[in-house]
């Protein structure tokens, strides 16, 4: 990097902050929020088309409203979402330098302790992960200040029908109290949530402006289910009177004929009969319950992309592990998604006003990983540190792993081999007559014998401790002077640098055989003594 570009950066970074925030709340909740003109009572596919046909223009209410009441009345739908978005909510989260510079890290430091300050921070997200299934989802981002910093106090929900897009130039604007013509928002105010399921202007994309014929035909089916089972669910009673019965004899025959199907029990007059007439209508039955569960498979796909997770049937397991798969990508698509969103409508603007305009903004990453990449992760990371020596930090572990950092003194896990300080390194050791039976050891442990197994460990192991210290006769060969190696090997690098390129695995096999040589002419002697 040239001394002008590392100017330039020094001088963005240390710039002071270019606006201030808007602390005012601009959308106050208002009490007619939580009303609705109800627009899916007495739904029909003219009404449905007429209510889409008005979001297009950029009027969304009659369809926020619509997409309200869906999730209210239809109970697969209302947890087929909510499956979706815990999905992201019960994750956590991090916040990631953008480079390595200390000012980047001090940064990053900064907005994590913001964000995890904020209270009910999976609310805020359950909130924004709404446009899941309308399309868009906002909310207000509340300034405040504290020590001289901008600061986040709160960040609250928007009803979607509280917006909209102005039909000539497409601004997307806010009804207020004071001007329910729409005002245009101010930036950095607000959080804006877009959830593209598809190409297209957002009033259409979420997904349940997709599954909304498919719970039309639902409701269809379950009222005409339900006048079935109204009809057909008791036996059908006939009252026969008397030739002559008064009017009043007639209304007590009446009275005892709805008597029976609420209460079980009734009066007639003497002279009158009542007779239960039973129907067989299975065949219909089943009807309505394969359309019901037609409709259910459709919004389960369109929901969760897939419908052995969520309803009931049969599989194999590995359909089941497919099917798995698919709806865990949509949770890594709704994850990226969301901290995109976070990143450019909270945390930009929270490092503008403290930090400057910059471009080097932190990241926030959701943990959406699946037990078993975990454990992959693990594998991966031990061979990278164990066959190439890669320096990987610790706290990247605790945070990858979600493992807390032990504090000072605080008991530990050790592995089990660690703790089995008093059992032997060679299992020989504790019963050396069942590992070792020599014939011959009249010459162990005199001399000779040891200089004769030196003299071969030697000459057997001159080839692998060249080819181990190459490195290092390399090293003494480029240095002119004591005082330049001494310069050389008192940087931490440069030593781990060499000690990496240093092949000392064969001079560990060779120590290893001569220690197990070693202990078992030990054990030997030891033996022969007793």
């Amino acid at each position: 990097m040239s001394s002008k570009n590392k100017r330039k950066r020094r001088a963005l970074a240390q710039a002071p902050p270019i606006s201030r925030p808007e602390t005012r709340e601009l959308a106050v909740a208002r009490i007619q929020d939580k009303y609705s003109d109800y627009p899916s009572n007495g739904l029909t596919p003219t009404r449905l088309a007429a209510i889409f046909r008005e979001a297009d223009t950029g009027d969304i209410m009659r369809q926020m409203e619509l997409f309200e009441e869906m999730e209210e009345h239809d109970p697969h739908l209302f947890s087929q979402l909510q499956t979706r978005k815990n999905a992201v909510t019960g994750l956590d989260f991090e916040v990631t330098a953008f480079g390595d510079e200390p000012r980047d890290k001090e940064i990053a430091e900064f907005v994590e302790e913001q964000l995890n300050s904020i209270e009910g921070m999976e609310d805020i997200e359950t909130d924004l992960l709404d446009a899941i299934g309308k399309g868009i989802a906002v909310s207000e981002i509340m300034w405040g200040y504290d020590r001289g910093r901008v600061v986040v106090q709160d960040i609250r929900s928007r009803h979607q029908k509280r917006f909209f897009w102005d039909g000539v130039d497409d601004s997307f604007r806010c009804r207020t109290d004071e001007t329910p013509s729409g005002i245009l928002l101010p930036k950095h105010k607000f959080i804006i949530h877009k959830y593209k399921a598809r190409s297209g202007h957002p009033a259409r994309a979420g997904i349940l402006r997709v599954v909304a014929w498919m719970y039309l035909f639902k409701n269809y089916d379950i009222k005409d289910w339900i006048s079935f089972a109204e009809v057909y669910g008791l036996p059908f009673r006939l009252g026969k009177y008397a030739p002559g019965s008064s009017d009043e004899e007639k209304r007590a025959l009446m009275r005892a004929l709805v008597q029976l199907g609420a209460d079980a029990a009734g009066i007639i007059p003497e002279g009158a009969s009542i007779d239960f007439i039973t129907t067989e209508k299975t065949s219909s039955t089943d009807l309505y319950e394969r359309l019901a569960r037609y409709c259910d498979e459709q919004i389960s796909k369109a929901v969760l992309g897939q419908t052995l997770t969520s309803d009931s049937g049969g599989g194999s397991y590995a359909q089941s592990k497919t099917h798995n798969d698919v709806r865990h990508d949509l949770t890594v698509a709704d994850c990226k998604a969301l901290a995109a969103t976070l990143r450019r409508d909270l945390i930009r603007p929270l490092v503008m006003f403290n930090f400057g305009e910059s471009k080097r903004i932190p990241r926030i990453r959701f943990d959406c990983e699946e037990d078993e990449d975990l454990m992959q992760t693990a594998n991966v990371v031990g061979t990278l540190v164990e066959k190439t020596g890669l320096p990987v930090p610790l706290s990247y572990l605790y945070k990858k792993f979600s493992i807390p950092e032990p504090e000072d003194g605080e008991a530990i896990a050790t592995p089990s081999y660690a703790q089995q300080t008093a059992e032997p390194m060679f299992p020989f050791k504790a019963q050396p007559r069942r590992y070792v039976a020599l014939k011959d050891r009249s010459e162990l442990g005199t001399q000779e014998h040891i200089d004769r197994v030196t003299a071969a460990a030697l000459k057997r192991g001159a080839k692998s401790w060249r080819k181990a210290f190459a490195p290092v006769m390399a090293l003494l060969g480029q240095v002119d002077s004591l005082e330049q190696l001494r310069d050389t090997l008192e940087d931490e690098e440069a030593v781990a640098e060499l000690y990496a390129s240093m092949d000392v695995s064969e001079v560990e096999d060779l120590l290893q055989k001569v220690m197990t040589l070693a202990d078992l002419e030990g054990r030997s002697l030891e033996y022969g003594r007793d």
